[in-house]
C-alpha cells in the first residue's frame, strides 16, 4: 500500500509544526524545509486546520500551530482524513465491482484483514511518537537552533 503525496506532506507538516511548539510556523518555512511546492501545502494546511489537527492564524503575522497536543494527534486519524481511497482492488468498490469471481474469491477478505492490521498499527502511534527527538529532527532539517551562549563567569578579583 502506498500513501499519496498529499498524506506524506500532511504528516511532514505536522512533524515540522510539532518540533516548533513555541512558534507560529509559516507554510513557506515548511515548503522550504522539505522542498515542497507552497501551493500544495496551502490546501493541506487548510484541511488539517478544518480537521482540528492544526490551528491557523491568518494575516501578515500569521502562521500555524498544532490544533491539539502532539500526544493527542493519532496517526491513523491523520491518514484516514487525508487519504482519498482505501479500495485496494475492484472488489472493494461495491456497486462498481465487475469482477466475476468476487463471490468465491478469498482475496477481498485477506486484503480487508491487511487493511485493518495496517490501521491498528497506525492507531497505536501519535504525532508525539514521531517527534520525541525534536533537536535531531531540526538538525536533519538544517535548522539547528542556536542555544543560548553560556554567560562568561566573572573573573575573581585579583589580589594586589
Amino acid at each position: 500500500m502506498r500513501l499519496t503525496d498529499y498524506t506524506d506532506y500532511a504528516l511532514r507538516t505536522l512533524i515540522y509544526v510539532a518540533v516548533h511548539p513555541d512558534e507560529l510556523v509559516t507554510i513557506q518555512r515548511i515548503a522550504d524545509a522539505f522542498d515542497i511546492p507552497k501551493n500544495h501545502l496551502i490546501k493541506i494546511v487548510q484541511q488539517l486546520g478544518q480537521d482540528g489537527f492544526l490551528h491557523t492564524v491568518r494575516g501578515r503575522a500569521g502562521g500555524i500551530t498544532l490544533g491539539r497536543p502532539a500526544a493527542e494527534i493519532n496517526l491513523g486519524d491523520v491518514v484516514r482524513a487525508t487519504e482519498p481511497d482505501f479500495r485496494m482492488v475492484e472488489c472493494f468498490h461495491g456497486d462498481d465491482n465487475h469482477c466475476v469471481i468476487t463471490r468465491v474469491c478469498g482475496l477481498r477478505g485477506v486484503l480487508h484483514a491487511a487493511l485493518r492490521a495496517y490501521f491498528e498499527v497506525l492507531d497505536g502511534y501519535t504525532l508525539q511518537d514521531l517527534v520525541d527527538k525534536p533537536n535531531a529532527v531540526n538538525r536533519a532539517l538544517g535548522e539547528v537552533r542556536a542555544l543560548p551562549m553560556p554567560r562568561p563567569r566573572a573573573k575573581p578579583a585579583s589580589r594586589a
